[in-house]
């Protein structure tokens, strides 16, 4: 349920929109392409990142037939002018549907929409529910911006009236220029990004405003899980820093959301097990980037998991997270 996909070729969206920041692809080799900033160099990736038939061909190497897929977090463009980025989102969003549509037994869509201006990103929501996507993913923070803050209550409100599915990603992670050594901002920054969001939903009281609200964290919850007695502690000895806006136990809301699977580490995972059940596990890949879980659940096979806890985390969370039928694909 969590995988990352880009058109092959993106439109030169600097010269279409008359500024700099974008990412464009430099094809510099058969089958790869670098991924620039500008004139900074961000990532090379290869073709299995665009090409969908191949994507299918090496899932099939781990008997999994479904992937979910949504955009990279770069391309979320929330620095970028509102409606440049409204034109992003659609273009990313079509290619996106495009390859469900011919591929419906292989593939689920997530969207991606302008954050920065919510009234724009709840009309590409609503275009997304059109296009048959069962969700969006947005980033763990808004350009610097907590989800705790109200001008995203709107949003979080018309994704649960929709019935869309929230995946939510870390991106722009804090501190990132303090550590720019060692791969940090995605070792270390990562996992705090996403507690960054987890905590700010919960303390910022959107899952006890919107309880119907469908969100999975990924990368197992970031450090959420790991530190969350810590996190219950604070809140339980100094409530008036903490339980401002929601005096519940954050505790209290285990259960109230998914996570994916990405912990590259059966103790981990059995500790993530007990604190929220498989039914809240999904199968997360991060494929096809290096950091992901590349042999797509090959490791929980191998941790004496009862078949109930594997179906739960290969499929039936993900069904349930989604709100999709399994018989849609059947083949």
């Amino acid at each position: 349920m969590h995988t990352h996909i880009i058109p092959e070729h993106l439109p030169n969206f600097a010269e279409k929109f008359g500024y700099d920041g974008f990412i464009s692809l430099l094809h510099h080799r058969e089958g790869a392409a670098r991924m620039m900033k500008g004139d900074f160099f961000f990532r090379e990736i290869l073709q299995n990142c665009w090409d969908p038939e191949l994507r299918i061909e090496e899932y099939a190497k781990f008997d999994t037939q479904v992937q979910v897929i949504c955009t990279i977090p770069v391309l979320f463009s929330y620095w970028a002018k509102p409606n440049d980025a409204l034109a992003i989102s659609e273009f990313l969003n079509d290619h996106i549907a495009e390859i469900v549509q011919k591929y419906p037994k292989n593939y689920v869509g997530l969207g991606t929409v302008p954050m920065q201006d919510i009234d724009l990103a709840i009309k590409e929501l609503e275009r997304c529910k059109e296009l048959g996507f069962p969700g969006v993913q947005i980033g763990s923070n808004i350009n610097k911006n907590n989800l705790s803050k109200p001008r995203f209550f709107e949003f979080f409100e018309a994704c649960e009236s929709l019935g869309m599915a929230i995946m939510i990603h870390p991106w722009e992670m804090m501190g990132k220029e303090d550590m720019t050594k060692y791969w940090l901002p995605w070792l270390v920054g990562m996992p705090a990004e996403t507690t960054r969001a987890v905590c700010s939903m919960i303390f910022g009281g959107v899952f006890e405003r919107y309880p119907k609200l469908r969100v999975c964290f990924a990368h197992a919850g970031g450090s959420f899980l790991a530190t969350l007695g810590r996190i219950e502690h604070g809140f339980n000895c100094r409530p008036d820093l903490v339980a401002v806006h929601n005096n519940v136990n954050p505790r209290n809301y285990l259960k109230k959301f998914w996570v994916d699977s990405i912990t590259h580490d059966d103790v981990y995972l059995k500790y993530v097990i007990d604190q929220i059940g498989t039914e809240k596990i999904t199968l997360g890949s991060d494929y096809p980037f290096p950091l992901g879980d590349l042999e797509i659940g090959k490791f929980m096979l191998d941790m004496n998991l009862t078949q109930e806890d594997l179906d739960n985390i290969f499929y039936k969370s993900t069904l349930d997270w989604l709100q999709l039928d399994e018989k849609q694909f059947l083949v």
